[in-house]
């Protein structure tokens, strides 16, 4: 069974669920018609109920070829019908309900799983005569444990998942701290390797032309021979330099070219998507609302910069979520011919006293703050209490990466 699943689904990642759910149900059927055709024989009504109990498994195996919500509402109507018959079916809710979780956000499909419950209620009312407490809270507090303990688990999957992109990025932290580490002792090598061979050689050929200079006119064959020695010394130092060369051409460097025009080759822009992403399981976990919003044309930044304005929302929002209070969150994404601005806004409490005041008192913007300054950025955090907090972000584009 493939379904289409919204993003914020209940249980739209918990794959391991497929194949029991798909037991459960034709158990469910199957029983439910057992039980009726055991308590009314088969009458004017049983063929009926069969063929609608046949309907019912065949719409629940068109899964694969219909979108997720034309799915379920064909389920729940065969079920309803099938309910109105025999009550019996009432227990296919139990699975008809975690098929809700699975397709529709969770207040959507606590609507359905609720109509389903008043639904099973009424019919078993009906058929017992009278009005059984069992009957009416029995089916409510299987639904509400059901519902409660998915949608513990779903926040409990969204924060696991926060965390494993948090180490990603932790661990790209760590590979480029270590690029920067190698390239630092690369270029402490070069350094090494001129002073100690070319620089010197060069040091030698001038005064070796220099002496040669002053004995020109009173000593000219000791002249020659310096220019000889500087021609010799030359020579030696051409041999180094192109050793010095040889030697120090990383592997990389055949891929430098794939490096300089990966943004160009691309293709779609991926940081407005990130950002939806990033936001939607931010608001799946807090319940607050968070909204994206993309001014300009959207176009390639280069791994660098849209990494860091990706972290630089994902910081900000960790605060938004973690200091504000706040119900609403929106995150603008600018690109301007000349820069890409990156505006995270929340309605909280603002800055309560003087020492969050400072930018650079947290690790969190302090982070922030450094990496833009590396890519030639800028911060800029306003808030006043009571009145929420404004983060905005700032990247200068090359001439080549602006919008066209």
């Amino acid at each position: 069974m493939t379904t289409s699943h919204t993003p914020a689904a209940v249980l739209g990642q918990a794959g391991g669920l497929e194949k029991a759910l798909h037991t459960t149900f034709a158990v469910l059927v199957l029983a439910s018609a057992v039980r009726y055709l055991a308590g009314h024989g088969f009458g004017d009504q049983a063929p009926w109920v069969l063929a609608g109990a046949v309907a019912l498994l065949a719409t629940y195996a068109a899964g694969p070829v219909l979108p997720g919500r034309v799915w379920l509402a064909l389920l729940v109507a065969v079920w309803f019908g099938l309910l109105l018959l025999a009550p019996s079916f009432a227990w296919c809710a139990v699975a008809l309900s975690f098929v809700a979780l699975r397709v529709l956000p969770f207040w959507p499909a606590c609507a359905v799983v609720a109509g389903m419950v008043a639904a099973v209620v009424v019919q078993w009312t009906r058929m017992a005569d009278r009005l059984d407490p069992t009957i009416v809270l029995g089916p409510a507090c299987i639904a509400v444990l059901a519902v409660g303990a998915y949608r513990a688990l779903e926040r409990d999957a969204v924060a696991r998942q926060l965390l494993l992109d948090d180490l990603h990025a932790a661990q790209g932290d760590l590979a480029d701290a270590q690029h920067q580490a190698g390239a630092l002792a690369e270029r402490a090598r070069l350094s090494r390797e001129i002073h100690d061979s070319v620089a010197q050689g060069l040091s030698s050929i001038n005064l070796l032309l220099q002496a040669a200079e002053r004995e020109w006119d009173d000593r000219p064959a000791a002249a020659r021979e310096h220019a000889a020695q500087a021609a010799t010394t030359a020579r030696d130092g051409l041999d180094e330099v192109r050793r010095v060369v040889r030697d120090l051409a990383p592997a990389e460097l055949a891929a430098s070219g794939v490096v300089t025009s990966g943004a160009a080759a691309s293709g779609r822009p991926a940081l407005p998507g990130a950002l939806r992403q990033t936001c939607e399981r931010l608001a799946a976990v807090s319940g607050i609302d968070v909204q994206v919003q993309v001014h300009g044309t959207p176009v390639s930044l280069g791994p660098e910069v849209e990494t860091a304005l990706l972290r630089t929302a994902r910081g900000a929002l960790a605060n938004v979520l973690e200091h504000s209070n706040a119900t609403t969150a929106v995150v603008t994404l600018t690109y301007q011919p000349d820069s890409v601005v990156l505006d995270v806004r929340d309605d909280g409490r603002g800055l309560v006293d003087r020492t969050q005041a400072d930018p650079d008192r947290g690790r969190g913007l302090a982070g922030i703050r450094e990496r833009l300054n590396e890519l030639g950025g800028t911060l800029i955090l306003e808030s006043e209490p009571g009145e929420g907090t404004a983060l905005a972000a700032s990247i200068p584009l090359a001439a080549s990466e602006g919008p066209s």
